[in-house]
């Protein structure tokens, strides 16, 4: 998947469209939630070295949040490693040009899932 399908997928998803939060960087892009504005997903362009790679090519790499409880099962082989650039426990970055569409579709929407807001419940109220 490209960068550009990626950005699609979520527009066409979620109806959400990039913001680019970060002063002459035009091309690192945030994805938002519309009503809490926390970010599910970051588009950049990191080399491949940065994840253990003997190469200085630059990709296209999402960092997307999951549940603690999903980690460990996706790995290399999928295109995901530990987050680049973030906090680790949380999340995780997907390459791209590695990635199988449908694991990068997958671990989007649970990352959009993991960062929506929480509704809240009507405590101590009776229908009465």
């Amino acid at each position: 998947m490209t960068k550009y399908e990626f950005l699609k997928y979520c527009f066409d998803t979620y109806c959400t469209s990039p913001d680019y939060p970060f002063d002459e960087d035009f091309e690192t892009a945030v994805l938002r939630h519309g009503d809490n504005r926390k970010w599910y997903a970051i588009v950049m362009r990191v080399s491949r070295r940065k994840f253990g790679f003997d190469s200085d090519e630059v990709i296209d790499v999402i960092n997307l949040k999951l549940p603690t409880e999903m980690f460990g099962s996706f790995g290399a082989a999928d295109g995901v490693y530990p987050a680049y650039h973030m906090n680790k426990l949380h999340w995780i970055s997907v390459l791209l040009p590695d990635a199988p569409d449908d694991v990068v579709r997958f671990l989007v929407n649970v990352s959009f899932e993991a960062t929506k807001a929480k509704s809240r419940s009507k405590t101590g109220r009776s229908k009465i």
